[in-house]
């Protein structure tokens, strides 16, 4: 991975939210750096603020991050690594407060979705808030008793709430992929033995009949595995479509070349995002699966 500069690596949402926690994870040692939007954690990384950006990508739940996939193509950045994280919801308070006192809960739209067993139990009142972090900031600052926050652990001790119920989601599959964003481009090294490597690109198909299923003969053929592929329409025409994919591989791996190699000729623009490891979360889940 790149060397460091800054040592920061800058996430969207408030301290405490789950991208900071992937951060610290990840990155125990750098210092995590809020950005008020997913655009201004671009920017901290293309304009030397930070070393790296986490950006959540997708989640098991709730699916794409729609923004990112139209954000990470327009810019400079590069793919230079991933993780995975578990989601989990606490339910927090103000200290002391009972959960009979509870009226209203606050979070982002996506953890009240996926907390709707508990709010629907106590008949409470949903209240979206900017992001999970912000929600418990929000309880802190407010001061009212009657109030809660579905909120990643680190937000209850970042802003002193007490947690009064623990994993508090309706189903236990909620999990979030990460990338890691660098300004450099930085090709992890071809590895032998049994680590994985993914590769991530992007691509435009020329306008000819079947050019798509041509364009992904190659990796069949070639026996890649291809883990993701998915379609976004390109200044508002519907015939002018980008496709993202993820592929098992390095690109100097024989059969991934050969793959590539053939999708270039069916294609008006190929695009290599980043070259990276593949998190053992990806082994754990093909396992599950067997």
């Amino acid at each position: 991975m790149a060397a460091r500069k800054t040592n920061r690596i800058a996430f969207q949402g408030e301290p405490g939210a789950n991208s900071d926690t992937a951060c610290r994870d990840m990155f125990p040692d750098m210092e995590p750096l809020p950005c008020p939007t997913f655009e201004d954690a671009f920017a901290a990384v293309e304009n030397g603020k930070a070393d790296l950006a986490m950006i959540p990508i997708e989640n098991t739940i709730a699916g794409r991050v729609a923004d990112i996939h139209y954000l990470l193509p327009e810019s400079k950045l590069h793919i230079v690594g991933e993780y995975f994280l578990p989601i989990h919801f606490q339910l927090m308070v103000l200290p002391g407060v009972d959960i009979s006192e509870i009226k209203t809960v606050y979070s982002h739209i996506h953890a009240l979705g996926q907390c709707r067993k508990i709010i629907r139990k106590h008949r409470w009142k949903p209240m979206v808030a900017g992001d999970t972090a912000g929600a418990a900031k929000q309880v802190a600052a407010e001061n009212d008793h009657t109030s809660a926050a579905l909120a990643p652990r680190l937000a209850a001790d970042l802003y002193g709430l007490d947690i009064v119920a623990e994993n508090v989601e309706d189903t236990n599959n909620n999990v979030t992929r990460f990338v890691v964003l660098s300004k450099e481009k930085t090709w992890a090294p071809r590895k032998t033995g049994e680590q994985a490597m993914v590769t991530t690109f992007i691509f435009r198909v020329r306008n000819l009949p079947a050019a798509l299923y041509k364009a992904m003969g190659g990796f069949a053929t070639n026996g890649v595995n291809m883990t993701k592929l998915e379609s976004y329409q390109l200044g508002g025409k519907f015939f002018s479509t980008l496709f993202y994919a993820d592929v098992e591989g390095h690109p100097e791996d024989r059969n991934l070349a050969l793959a590539l190699e053939e999708l270039r000729f069916f294609s008006r623009e190929v695009r290599i995002l980043g070259v990276y490891e593949a998190h053992p979360f990806r082994a754990s889940q093909s396992e599950d699966e067997e």
